[in-house]
Formats: C-alpha cells, sequence, structure tokens
C-alpha cells in the first residue's frame, strides 16, 4: 500500500509540475538586424552633396522579408539638422551560403536646414548585394531618393549599409503583469541568461562655447539650449554597453534644434552598486533652430553620475560636451535625468540574485497625424500632416509611460518634428477582449517647419482607441488637441496607426 501512495505522489507531483510549466508564458524568439546606412544626396543650385547616414531596425517577417523602421540624418554638406523618419519593408533573399540580394523600400518624412524638402514626404527604393561575415554584413548598391510633395531633392546614387543581427525574445502581450516565483521560471523556457536594459528621460543643457569669431557665438550670444529627450541603452556584458540618444530643443533658442547620437560606453559600480560612473563616447548628427553645424556630424564625450533612489531607479547627473570635429559648433553639456534599469528575459545572472519575475508589456506605435489649420509663423495657415513613432511601457494594466517622435512628412512643413514623452491610461480590453480605450498627455518638445511653437515646448492631450486584429497587432486611432506655449500652434489632430504589442520577462 506505502509504495501505491508513493507512485501515485510521484505521478501527481509531475503533472503539478507539469501544469506549472504550462502557466508560464512560453519564450518565442523573433530575428530581427540592426542597420546603418549611408548615401550621398545631390542637392540643387550650389549646395554641396549631402551626407545622409540611417539607423534602422527591421523584424524578418520570414526567411526572406522583413519590415521595420529608419530615421536618418545629415551628416555631411551644410544641412545639419536634416532628419527624417520613415519606415521600411524589402525582402532579403541568399543565392549562397554568404551572398545575398537586397530589393527594400522606404518611405518617410522630414527635413530641415533650409533645404528644398517641401513637405517633407520621400521615398527611398534601393537594390543591393550583400555580403554576410557570419556576425554581421555588408551590402551596398542602388538607391534612389525623391522628395516628391514640393521638395527639389530627387536622385540616384549609391548606398553603403552595415547590418548586425539583433533579435529578441517575447511572450504575447496577454502575459504581460503575470507574475511567477523563481522556481517556475527554473523549470520554464526562461531559464537562460538575462540581458540587461536602461532607459533614462533627461533634461540637457547645451551652453554655446568659442571665441568671438565663431558664428554661433555671434548668431546667439553663448544662449544655453534646454533639451528633453531619452536615452536607451543595452549591455553587452557586465560593463560595456552600447546606447542610442535622442534630444530636442525646448527653450534658449527658436525652436527646431534636434540631436541623435549612437555610441559605446563603460559603467562601474561602487558603493553596493548603489553608485554609478559611466563614461561615454558617441556620434550622430544634429542642428536645426539656426544653430550652424555645417554638415550636422557631431561628437559627445559625457561623464555621468548615478546614485540608486530605489530599486532599480537612480538619480544622474552627466557633464560632457557635443560638438562638431572642428569646433565649428562647440558647446558644453550639463544634464540631470532619472533612469530606470531592467534585467530581461532571462532568470540567470552573475551579478544578482533573483525571487520572482513579472511580464510587463510594451506597445510600438507607427501612426500618421493630421493637424487641422497648423498655425505657421509666416506661410499661409493650411493642414499638416506627419509621421510618428509612439513607444509605450506598461506600469500596470491600465497605466502605461510613452515616448513619441514625429516628423512632418506633407503640408509645405518638412523641417517640422517633435520629440515628447508623457503618461497615459487604458481600459482592460472589452467587446470580446477586442477593444481598449484609452487617454494620455504629452509634452516636450516641437519646432521647425515655420510652425509657430514659439521656443518650442508643446502638450498634446488626446483619446482613443485599438482594435486587435491578433497576438501581436492592433489598429489604432486617435483625436486630441496641440497647444504650444509662447507660440500660435492651438489646434485639434486625429491620427491612426498600427500597433505592435508584446510582452518581456522582467526580473526582481
Amino acid at each position: 500500500m506505502k509504495k501505491i501512495l508513493f507512485v501515485f505522489a510521484l505521478v501527481l507531483s509531475g503533472q503539478l509540475l507539469d501544469a506549472q510549466n504550462e502557466i508560464v508564458p512560453k519564450k518565442k524568439s523573433q530575428k530581427a538586424f540592426a542597420k546603418l546606412d549611408f548615401l550621398s544626396l545631390d542637392l540643387p543650385k550650389d549646395d554641396p552633396n549631402m551626407g545622409f547616414t540611417g539607423i534602422h531596425y527591421n523584424l524578418m517577417l520570414n526567411d526572406w522579408s522583413y519590415a521595420g523602421l529608419g530615421i536618418y540624418g545629415a551628416v555631411s554638406g551644410n544641412k545639419g539638422g536634416f532628419f527624417t523618419l520613415g519606415v521600411n519593408a524589402g525582402i532579403k533573399k541568399y543565392v549562397s551560403d554568404v551572398f545575398y540580394m537586397d530589393a527594400g523600400f522606404h518611405f518617410g518624412g522630414g527635413g530641415g536646414a533650409g533645404a528644398p524638402d517641401g513637405g517633407g514626404a520621400f521615398i527611398l527604393p534601393h537594390f543591393n548585394l550583400g555580403y554576410n561575415f557570419k556576425h554581421f554584413s555588408i551590402n551596398s548598391g542602388w538607391s534612389y531618393v525623391d522628395f516628391f510633395d514640393g521638395g527639389n531633392i530627387k536622385g540616384h546614387q549609391l548606398n553603403l549599409g552595415l547590418e548586425i543581427p539583433l533579435g529578441y525574445s517575447f511572450s504575447n502581450y496577454e502575459a504581460s503583469e503575470n507574475e511567477f516565483n523563481f522556481e517556475m521560471l527554473e523549470r520554464s523556457s526562461w531559464n537562460v541568461n538575462s540581458k540587461r536594459t536602461s532607459l533614462m528621460l533627461h533634461l540637457n543643457n547645451l551652453k554655446i562655447e568659442g571665441d568671438d569669431t565663431n558664428i554661433n557665438v555671434q548668431k546667439f550670444n553663448r544662449a544655453t539650449i534646454r533639451l528633453a529627450g531619452f536615452e536607451l541603452a543595452t549591455y553587452f556584458s557586465k560593463n560595456w554597453f552600447s546606447f542610442l540618444k535622442v534630444d530636442g530643443a525646448f527653450d534658449g533658442i527658436k525652436a527646431g534644434y534636434m540631436d541623435v547620437f549612437l555610441g559605446g560606453g563603460y559603467h562601474f559600480s561602487f558603493n553596493k552598486n548603489r553608485t554609478n560612473i559611466l563614461a561615454k563616447f558617441g556620434v550622430g548628427a544634429g542642428g536645426g533652430g539656426g544653430v550652424d553645424t555645417k554638415g550636422g556630424f557631431l561628437m559627445y564625450p559625457d561623464i555621468s553620475l548615478e546614485q540608486k533612489l530605489f530599486k532599480n531607479t537612480f538619480l544622474s547627473i552627466n557633464k560632457g560636451f557635443v560638438m562638431s570635429p572642428d569646433s565649428h559648433f562647440y558647446t558644453s553639456s550639463f544634464g540631470v535625468g532619472l533612469k530606470y534599469y531592467i534585467d530581461r528575459n532571462g532568470i540567470i545572472s552573475e551579478e544578482k540574485s533573483f525571487s520572482k519575475g513579472k511580464f510587463k508589456g510594451i506597445e510600438v506605435i507607427t501612426k500618421q497625424d493630421l493637424y487641422f489649420n497648423a498655425k505657421r509663423d509666416g506661410n499661409p495657415t493650411e493642414n499638416l500632416h506627419q509621421i510618428s513613432l509612439q513607444i509605450n511601457l506598461n506600469l500596470n494594466k491600465n497605466i502605461y509611460v510613452t515616448g513619441q517622435t514625429s516628423f512632418a512628412n506633407f503640408g509645405n512643413a518638412g523641417a517640422y518634428a517633435e520629440g515628447i514623452v508623457g503618461l497615459g491610461t487604458r481600459t482592460n480590453p472589452l467587446l470580446k477582449d477586442k477593444v481598449i480605450f484609452f487617454g494620455q498627455i504629452l509634452g516636450g518638445a516641437a519646432g521647425g517647419g515655420d510652425i509657430s511653437t514659439g521656443e518650442g515646448f508643446i502638450v498634446k492631450p488626446s483619446a482613443g482607441l485599438s482594435y486587435k486584429l491578433n497576438n501581436t497587432l492592433s489598429f489604432r486611432t486617435a483625436a486630441g488637441f496641440v497647444k504650444a506655449k509662447g507660440g500660435n500652434l492651438s489646434n485639434p489632430f486625429v491620427n491612426f496607426g498600427i500597433k505592435y504589442h508584446l510582452s518581456f520577462l522582467k526580473m526582481n
């Protein structure tokens, strides 16, 4: 009898373990790649060619097709501050183990720096041949650019690209806010090494420096450009990391200045990991708002001091420089930020011990905005259209933090752009779990394209709904109002787009 009870207990415990494993959401994998590319655009009249460089992130939809997003910026010539945002789609087909063909298409919007960008809308198809070196690949070939909405930038050119595989693990969005103890996760597919990521929202100040002959000193009298933005970093070892940093001006000079940096750094912790020192160096593009950065290529050396406030949240203070290589544009940088560290998608770590994990929802939204009768500083009032990227991170099931960047693509305002952050709230799924209603309020920097935003600070409340199409995609639409402080922009707007949603495992 005892033997029978013992066997029954073993069988029952095994069934319970299997049931627990079924409760933990399954880990899925998405193949993806990051791409850096460069092309030289032929500008009309006596302007020199504009060096145009892009940062893209593409998801592999199957073995041969991809889609994603990309941002471009000027890095040579005389159009510093020229930026665009767009969507990618393409076919990538291998003809041998290492050689492949890549035919793709990019549609976007943007402009700036007095360039003949019209409304900002442009197309950029390409056809490339590439070679895969296993850990990275290079490609090159033909491309064509056409700013077709009243612009005068058009032509064929050679393009060069570098691609790096950069996939990720995820689970369905419905798993968000579900929590599991370490023992249950240890018996699941999440029993792998964790990855570390950080997200910082910051305010930065660029004090224009240089001697009295410097054109920016003469124009702005050593003014301080006040910026708001974010920095996303991912760690590839305990101490080394890469980062993407984006800022936009909201005070100090006429609206329109923006910079984007890509770089790396070293992280040193002490005081029982409550205090961090980070040394960073980035390169990128910047300009706008009347600032003269020549071609737009900028460097960003920086050192930051971080102090833990609670859990994974740190207060950051940074000091550095933002400058062109020849110091034509030269500023002293000082800023403060709030940084949040995340250990994700794995339960194994050499630096930390975890007790539990919670799935957190994230949404990536690509949409088209329409501002009705957007007020201008000089040109006649007309509608403004812009392409927009928004990213939401759930704090819980009903509240999220969000960041958004937008670039004009129709409406004779090609240089207009926004970089804003805020909070949102949403309902639980309704109508057979298909529909979610939401409301949000965002604020931050905006300017350029003759749109009347004063020194650049805007507030943008809105409300809308999303309709679930499948496990990862929803249709989304909203309406709201945008108001500029110190400017005449005060208009209703509507938008519509596609929302890509998933969840990741956050360890505690």
